[in-house]
């Protein structure tokens, strides 16, 4: 295929990017009124906002001539058709498939439904299980606390879904979440826990995962030492493909959950790996989580670029990194239930994008995915917003909301939305230094000139503004559209891997540092030499070991 630098939208949207570079934002608005009904499209009972971004009205077909000249309609049809698109792994990427409702998706001429509507049907009984009481510990105590054992993305995912989603859980049952092997995790997690009414669960494929078998081993040996080796069969359950190694471990088989290969760790939230999810809301909610997810499976599928939510978003991104240069992204929930997303959103979008090498072995000839992070509002506003409106560094920003609350309690969430569009505006519209000396000098005659002389505090009050962001007004925060709303971002990063024609579905950098601490333990233990590695590393070891 043609490079996407070389087609005739990839020079449009340059020579566009080039008359935007010295205009304000605050004068785009100026110049038209209309430019919020221009530039917000809306989903249903979701309004997403790119009025404040530095692009024209007609800047978005431009880009939507990059999403067909990369074949992303095509690309979207292998996907749905079982093909490896992960093509470094020749694996199929289906996460669609985990929440599909209605014909046959092939893998390798297999069709994958029916398993995939077993693992549901399993796990829709354990949950009642447990939540019934009938699922007893080995005391005969019924189960009080989950733990949930995994990392990665059998850990951010479930984490962040249920904190997000704490107004509706069962309300007699506690889930917890470890995934550091820094011990102070799990302890921390087991000091206030009684071993006779905890249940485990195990989530790795391979069930190898280092942190995660040292963690669970840890578990183990808290749990026997209480109750002995036979309780370890009613107080351990596992997410695994490996059953070997899971009986090994001391888990009934039949108490493992399965997810396949075509399931990437970090899109999986919709399989068994969303376990400890479906324990803590019950599993007609976690069904609710689907067919949000499903809703926006239909719309990304169905929608063209320039109403389809998944598409805008890819393309503002792409806008954003390759033709404005900007190099971080800030996602800013002003939503305390959505405070891990940002966190979630790195692993998903820089585990995904983080690349530079494309589909053909070559370099993109551009930059990917800028910086991920963030924290939700108003917790920023008192931490780093002061280096978004004054620091000197263009970067975006993406605002989400709630119209209505998760909680409402009375005067607080008029507070948080008033505080949510504050912010995007001054963002956007910034203070010049005559603004700022006028405001001053009216403070001043208030105050009878008791104040601080204006000239010398207006060029601390000046903000450049021009700082561009999105904004997601999302109806309320529940199942359904917590489920949409992560598969809005997995379909964005779809979107951004074809578009940059990167495999967004394999991870080769995790396992470099994975390769390297294999080799190093040894030495750290004390039972090889500290040789074959840098002056730096060994200096590290020696420390550590005398």
């Amino acid at each position: 295929m043609t490079p996407i630098l070389n087609t005739p939208a990839w020079k449009h949207a340059e020579r566009q990017a080039h008359g935007l570079r010295d205009v304000h934002l605050r004068d785009l608005f100026a110049a038209d009124p209309l430019r919020f009904q221009r530039l917000s499209v809306r989903w249903g009972d979701w309004l997403l906002d790119l009025s404040k971004q530095r692009l024209l009205p007609e800047t978005l077909p431009i880009l939507a001539g990059l999403w067909e000249a990369a074949d992303v309609p095509g690309w979207i049809a292998r996907m749905r058709a079982g093909a490896p698109i992960n093509h470094t792994e020749n694996r199929a990427v289906l996460h669609v498939a985990l929440r599909h409702q209605g014909g046959p998706i092939e893998v390798a001429g297999k069709d994958v439904m029916p398993d995939v509507r077993a693992v549901l049907a399993r796990m829709r009984g354990f949950c009642d299980a447990i939540h019934s009481g009938q699922w007893r510990g080995a005391t005969g105590e019924p189960i009080t606390d989950i733990v949930n054992i995994g990392i990665g993305g059998s850990d951010l995912g479930p984490r962040m879904a249920s904190r997000a989603l704490h107004a509706h859980r069962v309300p007699h049952l506690r889930v917890h979440y470890v995934a550091n092997i820094d011990g102070a995790d799990l302890a921390a997690t087991l000091a206030g826990l009684a071993p006779r009414t905890t249940l485990f669960v195990i989530a790795s494929k391979t069930f190898t995962t280092q942190e995660t078998m040292q963690n669970a081993a840890s578990a183990r040996a808290w749990l026997t030492a209480a109750l002995g080796e036979a309780a370890v069969a009613r107080h351990f359950v596992a997410v695994s493909t490996a059953l070997d190694k899971v009986a090994a471990f001391g888990i009934d088989p039949a108490n493992a959950f399965a997810f396949w290969d075509w399931v990437g760790g970090r899109f999986s939230l919709w399989s068994a790996i969303g376990l400890p999810l479906a324990l803590a809301i019950g599993f007609d909610k976690f069904e609710a989580l689907l067919a949000g997810a499903r809703a926006m499976d239909e719309h990304f599928f169905t929608a063209p670029p320039l109403d389809n939510l998944p598409a805008l978003l890819a393309l503002v991104e792409l806008w954003n990194a390759d033709f404005l240069g900007l190099q971080t992204r800030a996602v800013l929930p002003y939503s305390h239930s959505l405070g891990l997303l940002p966190r979630y959103l790195q692993q998903l979008e820089m585990e995904s994008l983080g690349k530079q090498i494309d589909r053909d072995g070559k370099l993109v000839g551009c930059p990917t995915l800028p910086i991920v992070w963030g924290e939700p509002g108003t917790n920023g506003q008192h931490a780093f917003y002061q280096l978004l409106h004054q620091g000197g560094r263009a970067l975006s920003c993406e605002f989400i909301a709630c119209r209505a609350p998760d909680f409402p309690l009375a005067g607080h969430h008029e507070k948080l939305l008033a505080n949510c569009f504050a912010q995007s505006a001054a963002l956007m519209k910034g203070k010049t230094q005559a603004e700022a000396l006028a405001e001053l000098n009216a403070a001043a005659s208030a105050h009878d000139g008791a104040a601080v002389a204006p000239g010398f505090l207006a060029p601390y009050k000046i903000f450049p503004g021009n700082q561009p962001s999105t904004t997601l007004l999302l109806p309320r925060l529940d199942p359904y559209t917590l489920g949409a709303l992560i598969a809005l971002y997995e379909h964005k990063v779809f979107t951004l891997g074809v578009l940059w024609h990167l495999d967004a579905f394999d991870q080769w950098g995790v396992e470099y540092g994975k390769q390297i601490a294999g080799t190093l333990l040894p030495m750290i233990e004390g039972k090889t030499a500290v040789t074959g590695v840098d002056s730096s590393t060994a200096g590290l070891i020696t420390a550590v070991r005398a």
